[in-house]
C-alpha cells in the first residue's frame, strides 16, 4: 500500500478565553548551492513539504535574517572538498541559539552518484563526516547526503582527466523518488513536534 505525505497538523495559539488563532506550521528551507544542484534539491523538498500544507519558506542563506519566526529549519549545502561551504557552515553557527531549540534537518550534496562503484560506497561515508561539526551545535532530527549534478565545467582540465580515469561519469545523479521519501520523514517529524510527545 502507498501511502503520500504526511498531514502536518497547524500550529495553534491561544488568545483569549475560549479561543484560539491557529495558523499553519511554518518551516524554512535554507541553502548554498553555487552551481544550483543544491537548490533543486531545496526546492524539491520545499514543493512537496508544501503538499502538506505547510507554509514553506525557500531561500538561499545570504537571503535569511532570522530563523526565530519558524517551526522547522531544513538546511542545505554542497559538498567541497569533503565538507560544507563556509556561508552554509557560517549559518548555522549564527542562528546556534535558535536552531538548537527547533526541529533541524540537515542535507549535503555531493557527488557519489557519478563515482564507480566501489568509489561511491566510500563517498556515501562523506555525508556523516561533513555535518558531524554541527550535530551538537543544532542536534539535527536527520541528516542526509544527496548525489547532484555533476557536470565537466565545475572542474578544471587535470581534474576531469583524473575523474575519467576512475570511472567517473557527468550527468544529474538526483534521484527525486528519495528526495520526496526524505521530505515525507521531515513531515511527518514535524507532525510529531507539533502534537508533542504526549499526544496520543
Amino acid at each position: 500500500m502507498t501511502f503520500g505525505p504526511a498531514a502536518v497538523p497547524a500550529a495553534s495559539r491561544t488568545v483569549g478565553e475560549g479561543s484560539e488563532e491557529v495558523s499553519p506550521v511554518r518551516v524554512l528551507v535554507t541553502y548554498v548551492s553555487p552551481d544550483g544542484s543544491t537548490r533543486g534539491v531545496a526546492e524539491r523538498v520545499a514543493q512537496r513539504l508544501r503538499e502538506t500544507a505547510v507554509r514553506v519558506d525557500c531561500a538561499p542563506v545570504h537571503d535569511v535574517r532570522g530563523v526565530g519566526d519558524y517551526d522547522g529549519v531544513v538546511v542545505g549545502s554542497a559538498l567541497h572538498g569533503r565538507a560544507w561551504l563556509p556561508e552554509a557552515a557560517d549559518f548555522l553557527s549564527v542562528h546556534a541559539g535558535d536552531l538548537v531549540v527547533r526541529p533541524v534537518w540537515l542535507f549535503s550534496v555531493g557527488m557519489p552518484g557519478a563515482l564507480a562503484r566501489p568509489l561511491r560506497t566510500l563517498a556515501m561515508r562523506e555525508g556523516p563526516l561533513a555535518v558531524a561539526p554541527y550535530v551538537e551545535l543544532v542536534r539535527p532530527r536527520g541528516t542526509r547526503l544527496f548525489s547532484g549534478v555533476v557536470s565537466k565545467q565545475q572542474f578544471p582540465a587535470v581534474s576531469r582527466l583524473v575523474l575519467r580515469l576512475m570511472g567517473a561519469r557527468f550527468g544529474d545523479f538526483r534521484r527525486w523518488p528519495d528526495i520526496d521519501a526524505w521530505a515525507d520523514e521531515i513531515a511527518h517529524g514535524l507532525a510529531e513536534s507539533v502534537r508533542g510527545p504526549h499526544a496520543s
